[in-house]
């Protein structure tokens, strides 16, 4: 293409600018060939006329268009030069705030002086295992290409680190360090990287020193190797170090300082442990005051020196080692303070011999001060013949004197950086390397001497490798793609490195020159003059014959000769360094040893493993006494080691660039940046790729991106390869402008910003023509909308006027009817009148003549009634009279008939029959009350026996008072005159009592009238109160109404808070649980190593402890024996012998003294719990076991001590009688009163009437007792005889039992007795548990009735001091409320014990019914079929239906047991069956263990269950199936011994079958609380599995998958995305989503709970959010509209799986929120205010660092779409600070949300459960 195709209007251009360095201008007339200028409008609308120079033909600089302005990588722009690229990395720093960029291999980072969350843990997570081109440039990209590249290619790599003073070499190396610890060994930092960083300080404050760029400027370059194993593990380190600035200790620049340890020294000074180094402030010293100001700003010396002291302890370097170094460092100082005195012109000098700093100087280093004072200023000539000693002039002492410093500091820095390799250094062989070096950039000042000519050198050298290796990078790719290569023309500085290094270079010159006695810089210059005048890279400065330029690869830089020759000799006599080897301190001594080696110390390696480089050959031995080699010698060597090392690996770039020199955080200075750009050698890379064909496209990526320009007969071909290239024939005549390869098209420089134009002018001619038809249907659209608007006008105007008309005749009519209706009302209401007063009249008149005949008819009725009366009553006194005289009548008749009677009776009573009918009836009466004498007298006989005991008792107990009565009277005797005043006093008493009951009376009227004067008040109170309680409810209804919403508020924000508390701390609780089980794991692992060392010949681990040990760990809290168990743990440790399983077993061991310390409170809390249930059931009697046996035990043992109770309950009421009676006589004798002995006498016989009823009712409650007594004995007669006969019916079908018994049935005989013994133990050991429990609720019961007599015995002592009367009502209220309560416990426990025999009575049916079903079922079976049934397996129809639910098996075939249902067991093998079949046949195991009460058989199983389940877990670890099965069945098995626990919260939906399988010994909820920590860890395996097998799909499916296909448009990309993306794997969201169902149906087919189902989907639905959500935060190229519409897409598919599968309940969508918010932010208009408020409103789920992210990432596909603006993202951050939003960036991936085992029974019952024969239990017999 011509430049006049080019350079048209609008076209836009770069044109130089003095400030910015590079402008952008727009042509507003189009070029032609021949013009002088180009018409330009700069952006500030100004116009600007650029001149052209015809003969150069240089036209400005093409700017790329907008839409390839902001590329992860340089080599993208179509227009590749100088203010492309500036342009690009200003857009993306500034606009972007993206620090890092590529340029093709070199990543260049941007320092920006700010701390950015970019390098967190989450984000080295996300780049990890990521190809170089698919996320956004990072250094952790960097690290993670050449740890990849490492582990593929298996060579060692190299990342080099470069630029200037400030530009953040240091941090980028140490965040690769930082990534290369994580990836390559744990996920916080290792110990090696830990190391490094505590070297960090140490290697500042030797090597680092302020100068006028940087505080803390790295004075040397240093090499760090990160050694790697077989399996990529970091394993070790080492540090090499370069070029230290020596001179730094001697001389500073002005506003410069010496390095930081002298400054720190000095601040430190006035501690106690150095105040023998004779320091002072740094102003004091030379060495350390020449560049002025001392201090930095914002830095403490003093502190810095703790964190360097510190730092020296943590690498291992002893307190005495520390001393000596601070002491050297001290006696540096004090060698530049010596003064040195000159005489006869300074030809000879001396230093005097009481200098305190040269006593300082040798105190400090332990050398001789006169040999040292000599030899400061003098020297020795060796000559053939002689040695003479000479003396030196002034200037050549202080030569010396500075070199001899130089030396002993670059000794002591060589002997440090040592000791830190040695800290690094490991014993484990190396399998590869990653090398980081950090080295300075290219330097150039106004002043530059032999240091900046050393680092220009190295650069040289490092530009030089670097070119060949892009040069190298750029033919393979040609030659790949098999298209024609032609040899670009590249910079080549090996001339400017044969210039230094080559034979009579400068650096030879100068050695020769530093040989010759009298050579002097000057002299050195000139040579060189004379030598390279000619060369094309030196020059000779117009104006200094002392100065010399070379030409370097980034500048010109000119150096002044001045002190060349003294830096490079170094110069340090022998004779100085002799005194300091005869030093006392060993380690000074050390120091100046003969070295084996020129090179430095720093430079070479410790070990030969750490570098595969030849060594270096050793120096030759210089003839004079001088040091040997020149600094320029040994750099040179140390450098050609260095590329050596360098040329094996394969290298990675990264070029630091300082923005701007004011350290201002996003400030953008471009001529700094350009200086940089240019010395780093990024431009070069640019003209190399510019060279030739730098845009390179993918065949289907060019056909997405310029199919518009195609024609339709093209499309309709199938081969897109073969369209393309017949479309770039037809637009690009040129055929050199392209070329084809294998699968991509390159591309010169500026080609596809051509066909970008093309495209958008396509795109542009589309837009007008979408335009013209857009408008012109809108506007027929106006037309038509018009058109309707007029018809429909006129349509309600003609409608209006009818309406009118219509209204006005209708108006008319209703008038004319108004007007007849009000006359006809009118008329209507007059005749209304007159008729209403008409009818009036006649009612008045009809009402007067009605009440005239009503009275007269009622005073006739009046008159009738009063005749009846009088009639009646003249008819009944007639009748009374008759009546009268015929009852006199008849008395007189039935008189004289009764005596006729009588007299008939007489004489038949003398008659003899008459009395043999009376001697008959007589006998049976006599007979009758004989019997009644007979059972009286028995009566008699039993009441006299308990009336003598009753008797014995009491005579006793008299005695007993009487001596206490005796006792009392004597003392009373003696108080008579007490008594006779007490009677007078007494005697007042009364009278004041009586005058107290006159006003008593008086008061109680008085009150009477209050009383009743106050309950009117009350009731009016009352009203009152009702009133204010009804205005009160009025007001708390309003205020309830009010605060009702308020309060649900506050009541759904606690609710959410406390829910969020117990997340919290389920999370945690479960995160412990997963550490255990990592620290578990590392535990196996490492147990399995030591198996490994044993097996070899030696010494072998003893397999019990092994046995022992893993029992343990699997169940700490459930141990029988704990001590013995430590006890083995600690014997494994010992064998073990290794720093991580101490760890591991210390931690375990704490776990489980935690377990020991809750196990001893829960028994104290179990302890006084039943104690006080003990105490609450004094009077209950202990509960009826369920077994016969022991119930009659029981009720027998209850009967004895109830009968001993009430004895003693007898003998205490006696005492009470008599005590009362002892009172009562004394109260008798004192008191003459007749009143009150009555009424004492009245109360004693309610008593005595009281206690005879309460005898009676004893006497009831003995003989139920007896009657519970038989009924008991019967009960146990009937279990014997039932026993007897189950006994009897086998030896009665055993047809051979007389004969020889074979030894196999003797085995099963003693094995059963083996059994019967232990069943009789376990008895034993209850009775025993029974009785001590009886034992001690007895001791409870005698200290409870001790306490009830002391408190009696009180009481007594009480009443005895008050009066007779007051006594005798006090002892009568005490036992009439005693008799009370016991009359009370007595009908209770009556009560009691009729339940009781109830109870008994229903068993007693219940076990006589099965009796007779046992019977006759024996009577129906033959006796050779029962035989032939106890050999078979248990299979039988029969034995089915009585089948219990338990499963019994010998303790031998316990593992085999374990062997065949979990160890062996395949999730295929019981497909068909019931899902978790082995978690119900291990608990039908469990309860017949409990049923036998064998608890070691029960915690046997257990524990090899919880072995053998992680043993199947640690064998399938990546197996989803196996896991889920597992995880599946230990949630039943949990569940069923929740279920079957007898616990009434987990029993409310068993059946009455179910209830019956329950436990019935052992409680297990410490296996419970076990098997719940072992389900955690199931679970959270099944997400590791599940998480492994979607993580690589997650980003192809979701975020990259072209659902909607022909939405998304390529755009180009750079070197990175097309050599990094081949062969990578490419996954559809069809895949991922057939992945979800195999799980789903996977856990639905083997009986996974529900709820944890919905909890694994919503962690893996998390996951899925947040991979994809940081991918997308990360990578530029996905931020754009199109992928918004994709990503949602995608989304919808996965919550319509989620609906499918019914999992909306789960949350799983929930966690979905943050990325579709961000799908709906890429696709949000982002222009105005309002759309900012949107965003804001919309984006709830994402992070304010989130959405600022994703909108710095956003980029427009096409020309018409519009970047964000800063100014809008500034809005949106102002609009969200009130956020409290966290300050990471990206999303935990890994975080695990805490799971729950909800209970869920099961209803299948354990009877119902067939096991299959494929398990082969065949050993398990059914019970």
């Amino acid at each position: 293409m011509s430049a006049a195709q080019l350079y048209t209007k609008y076209t836009r251009v770069w044109i130089p600018d003095p400030d910015e360095v590079w402008r952008s201008a727009e042509i507003i007339k189009d070029y032609k060939v021949g013009d002088k200028s180009l018409q330009l409008k700069l952006e500030d609308e100004t116009l600007y006329e650029y001149p052209i120079d015809l003969q150069g033909s240089e036209l400005p600089f093409l700017r790329n268009p907008d839409i390839l302005v902001g590329q992860n990588d340089l080599t993208a722009l179509s227009y590749l030069h100088e203010p492309a690229v500036l342009h690009n990395l200003k857009v993306r720093f500034l606009e972007s705030n993206h620090i890092y960029t590529y340029c093709g291999i070199v990543l260049v980072a941007i320092n920006p002086y700010e701390q950015l969350p970019i390098y967190e843990q989450d984000v080295i997570y996300a780049y990890s295992g990521q190809n170089m081109g698919d996320m956004d440039p990072h250094i952790f990209a960097v690290a993670e290409e050449a740890y990849k590249q490492m582990a593929r290619d298996e060579k060692n790599q190299s990342i080099i680190v470069s630029g200037e003073s400030g530009a953040g070499k240091t941090v980028s190396a140490k965040y690769a360090m930082r990534f290369f610890a994580t990836v390559g060994g744990s996920a916080s930092e290792t110990n090696i990287e830990a190391k490094v960083l505590a070297s960090s300080p140490i290697m500042e404050a030797i090597g680092n020193a302020k100068t006028t760029r940087n505080d803390n400027s790295s004075r040397f370059g240093k090499y760090i190797q990160i050694g790697f194993d077989k399996r990529y593990h970091i394993i070790g380190a080492n540090m090499r170090t370069y070029l230290l600035e020596k001179s730094r200790v001697v001389f500073q620049a002005e506003d410069e300082r010496n390095y930081h340890i002298f400054y720190q020294l000095c601040a430190s000074s006035s501690l106690p442990e150095f105040k023998d180094l004779g320091l002072t402030c740094a102003e004091d010293f030379f060495y350390t005051s020449q560049g002025g100001d001392t201090s930095i700003d914002g830095v403490d010396d003093a502190d810095v020196f703790e964190k360097t002291r510190h730092a020296f302890t943590l690498l291992g370097v002893k307190e005495s080692h520390q001393m000596t170094i601070f002491r050297i460092i001290a006696a540096i100082l004090h060698l530049g303070n010596l003064k040195i005195q000159g005489e006869r012109d300074g030809e000879v000098c001396h230093v005097s011999s009481e200098d305190e700093h040269l006593k300082n100087f040798c105190s400090l280093l332990g050398v001789e001060h006169s040999q040292m004072q000599h030899w400061l200023c003098h020297r020795k000539l060796v000559t053939t013949a002689e040695t003479y000693v000479k003396s030196m002039t002034l200037h050549q002492v202080v030569n010396a004197r500075n070199a001899l410093a130089k030396h002993i500091y670059a000794q002591l820095f060589n002997w440090i950086v040592q000791h830190v390799n040695k800290a690094l250094h490991t014993t484990v062989k190396q399998h590869s390397f990653i090398g980081v070096l950090d080295i300075y950039g290219f330097e150039t000042f106004e002043v530059n001497s032999f240091e900046q000519f050393c680092i220009n050198y190295a650069n040289e050298k490092l530009q030089q490798q670097f070119n060949s290796h892009v040069f190298k990078l750029e033919q393979e790719e040609y030659m790949k793609e098999a298209i024609p290569w032609t040899l670009i023309d590249f910079y080549d500085n090996q001339p400017c490195i044969d210039l230094i290094e080559a034979k009579l270079g400068i650096l030879d010159l100068l050695d020769e020159e530093c040989k010759v006695p009298k050579g002097t810089d000057q002299n050195w210059a000139q040579k060189l003059y004379d030598r390279h005048a000619t060369s094309q890279h030196f020059q000779k400065p117009r104006m200094s014959n002392t100065s010399f330029i070379i030409l370097h690869f980034a500048d010109k830089v000119e150096y002044q000769s001045e002190g060349f020759l003294e830096k490079n000799r170094d110069t340090v006599y022998e004779e100085q360094i002799n005194i300091l080897k005869a030093s006392k301190y060993q380690m000074v001594a050390d120091l100046f040893q003969e070295e084996k080696d020129a090179v430095p110390a720093s430079a070479m390696p410790k070990r030969a493993p750490w570098i595969n480089v030849r060594s270096a050959k050793p120096a030759f031995k210089a003839a004079n006494k001088e040091h040997r080699k020149t600094v320029g010698h040994q750099f040179r060597n140390s450098l050609q080691l260095l590329m050596e090392t360098l040329n094996t690996t394969t290298p990675h770039y990264v070029r630091c660039i300082k923005p701007n020199d004011e350290k201002l955080p996003f400030k953008f200075d471009p001529k700094r940046a350009v200086q940089q750009l240019r010395a780093c050698g990024v431009l070069e890379t640019i003209r190399i790729s510019a060279a030739g064909f730098p845009s390179r496209w993918s065949y289907p990526d060019f056909f997405n991106r310029y199919r518009v320009l195609m024609n339709k007969r093209d499309l309709s071909k199938k081969d897109k390869k073969q369209i393309c290239q017949s479309l770039l024939e037809d637009l690009i005549k040129d055929p050199d402008k392209f070329q084809f390869g294998r699968t991509k098209i390159f591309f010169r420089s500026g080609q596809v910003a051509y066909l970008e134009k093309l495209r958008a002018d396509k795109f542009r001619a589309a837009t007008i023509m979408i335009q013209k038809t857009v408008r012109g249907w809108l506007e027929r659209t106006r037309f038509r909308r018009l058109r309707r608007a007029t018809l429909t006008l006129q349509c309600y105007t003609r409608g209006h006027l009818a309406r009118r008309l219509f209204e006005h005749l209708r108006r008319t009519r209703a008038a004319i009817i108004l007007q007849k209706q009000y006359r006809m009302l009118r008329m209507r209401r007059a005749f209304l009148r007159v008729r209403s007063a008409t009818l009036t009249i006649q009612a008045f008149a009809r009402g007067m003549f009605v009440r005239r005949i009503y009275h007269q008819m009622l005073m006739e009725h009046k008159a009738t009634i009063l005749q009846r009366y009088a009639r009646g009553w003249l008819a009944r006194a007639r009748f009374r009279r008759t009546r009268a005289a015929a009852v006199v009548l008849q008395s007189h008749w039935r008189r004289l008939k009764a005596r006729r009677q009588l007299q008939a009776l007489r004489i038949e009573a003398r008659s003899v029959q008459h009395l043999k009918k009376l001697n008959i009836g007589m006998e049976n009466k006599v007979v009758q009350l004989q019997r009644k004498v007979d059972e009286q007298n028995k009566e008699n006989k039993l009441l006299n026996e308990q009336l003598s005991m009753l008797t014995s008792a009491h005579s006793s107990e008299v005695g007993k008072l009487k001596k206490e009565l005796q006792q009392y009277q004597q003392t009373q005797q003696g108080d008579g005159k007490q008594l006779l005043s007490l009677q007078e006093e007494t005697e007042r008493l009364q009278r004041e009592l009586k005058r107290a009951q006159g006003e008593r009376e008086v008061m109680e009227d008085s009150h009477s009238k209050e009383r009743d004067l106050l309950k009117k008040r009350i009731s009016d109170l009352e009203e009152e109160n009702a009133l204010l309680k009804q205005e009160k409810e009025e007001l708390n209804s309003k205020i309830l109404c009010q605060s009702e919403d308020e309060f649900a508020r506050n009541t759904v924000e606690e609710n959410m808070q406390m829910r969020k508390e117990l997340e919290e701390e389920r999370s945690r609780y479960q995160n412990l649980v997963k550490e255990y089980a990592s620290l578990e794991q590392r535990y196996d692992n490492l147990r399995d190593e030591m198996t490994i060392f044993k097996h070899t010949p030696g010494h072998r681990r003893n397999p019990s402890n092994q046995s022992s040990l893993e029992s343990d760990s699997n169940n700490p809290s459930i141990c029988t024996s704990e001590i013995g168990d430590t006890e083995d743990v600690i014997q494994q440790v010992e064998e073990i012998g290794m720093e991580k399983a101490a760890m591991d077993m210390t931690l375990f061991l704490k776990l489980q003294k935690r377990v020991r310390e809750l196990e001893v409170e829960r028994k104290k809390l179990q302890a006084q719990l039943e104690k006080k249930e003990q105490e609450s059931k004094k009077s209950q009697v202990i509960e009826i076991k369920t077994e016969v046996t022991s119930e009659h035990e029981d009720f027998a043992y209850n009967s004895l001590k109830r009968q001993e109770l009430e004895s003693e309950n007898k003998k205490l009421k006696n005492e009470l009688n008599e005590l009362r009676k002892a009172i009562a006589d004394h109260a008798t004798e004192n008191n003459s009163s007749n009143d009150v002995q009555d009424g004492y006498s009245l109360l004693l016989n309610q008593l005595k009437s009281a206690n005879e009823e309460l005898e009676v009712r004893k006497e009831e409650v003995l003989i139920l007792r007896s009657q519970i007594m038989k009924a008991a004995q019967q009960k146990e007669a009937e279990k014997n005889m039932v026993k007897e006969r189950e006994s009897i019916s086998p030896s009665a079908s055993w047809p051979n039992s007389d004969r020889h018994v074979d030894q196999e049935d003797a085995i099963e005989a003693y094995q059963g007795m083996c059994e019967t013994n232990r069943l009789l133990e376990a008895q034993l050991q209850d009775q025993r548990r029974e009785h001590e429990e009886e034992m001690e609720a007895l001791k409870n019961q005698v200290d409870l009735m001790q306490e009830e007599l002391e408190k009696q015995q009180q009481a007594f002592l009480q009443t005895l001091q008050l009066s007779p009367e007051v006594q005798v009502e006090f002892g009568l209220q005490q036992e009439i409320t005693r008799l009370t309560n016991e009359n009370l416990d007595l009908k209770e426990l009556l009560e009691k014990l009729e339940k009781n025999e109830k109870k008994l009575k229903k068993q007693l049916k219940i076990y006589m019914k099965k009796v007779q079903d046992f019977e006759a079922s024996q009577t129906m079976v033959p006796v050779e079929r029962r035989l032939h049934e106890r050999n078979m397996q248990v299979a039988v129809q029969r034995k089915e239906k009585d089948f219990q639910g338990m499963l019994e098996y010998y303790k031998e075939d316990e593992p085999l047991l374990i062997r065949n249902l979990i160890t062996d067991l395949k999730p295929q093998a019981v497909s068909a069956t019931v899902p978790c079949l082995p978690a119900y046949i291990l608990y039908m195991c469990i309860r017949h263990a409990d049923y036998i009460n064998d608890d070691q058989k029960v915690h046997s199983l257990l524990t090899s269950t919880i072995n053998g389940v992680k043993k199947v877990l640690k064998k399938h670890q990546d197996d989803f199936e196996m896991t889920s099965f597992w995880l599946a069945n230990m949630c039943r098995l949990l569940h069923c011994l929740k279920q079957y626990s007898g616990e009434e919260c987990f029993m409310t939906q068993n059946t009455a079958k179910q209830n019956e399988h329950c436990l019935k010994n052992f409680d297990l909820t410490e296996y419970r609380q076990v098997l719940g920590h072992l389900s955690i860890q199931i679970y959270q395996q099944l997400i590791k599995i599940a998480q492994g097998i979607l993580h690589p799909m997650i980003v192809p499916a979701v975020l990259e998958n072209e659902s909607i296909q022909g939405l998304s448009s390529v755009k180009p990309v750079g070197y990175r995305k097309y050599s990094s993306s081949v062969g990578d794997i490419c996954y559809s969201l069809d895949e991922m989503i057939h992945h979800l169902n195999t799980f789903h149906s996977i856990m639905c087919d083997q009986g996974l709970d529900p709820e944890i189902i919905q909890q694994v989907f919503k962690q893996l639905f998390y996951m899925i959010n947040a991979i994809t959500l940081n991918n997308l935060l990360l990578r530029k190229d996905v931020c754009s509209w199109s992928t918004g519409m994709q990503l949602r897409f995608n989304i919808s598919q996965l919550e319509e799986w989620l609906r499918g599968k019914n999992l909306q309940q789960s949350g799983a969508a929930q966690t979905l929120e943050p990325l579709i918010q961000a799908a709906q932010l890429l696709q949000l208009k982002k222009k105005t205010s309002e759309d900012a408020e949107a965003i804001c409103s919309l984006c709830t789920s994402l992070t304010t660092h989130q959405i600022v992210k994703i909108l710095n990432l956003y980029t427009p596909v096409n020309e018409f779409e519009e970047r964000v603006t800063v100014a809008f993202i500034r809005n949106i951050q102002t609009q969200l600070q009130e956020r409290n939003d966290p300050t990471h960036l990206l999303i935990d991936f890994k975080y695990m949300f805490p799971v729950l085992f909800p209970f869920n029974p099961s209803a299948i019952t354990m009877d119902s459960i067939h096991l299959p024969a494929s398990l082969n239990l065949d050993f398990l017999n059914k019970v």
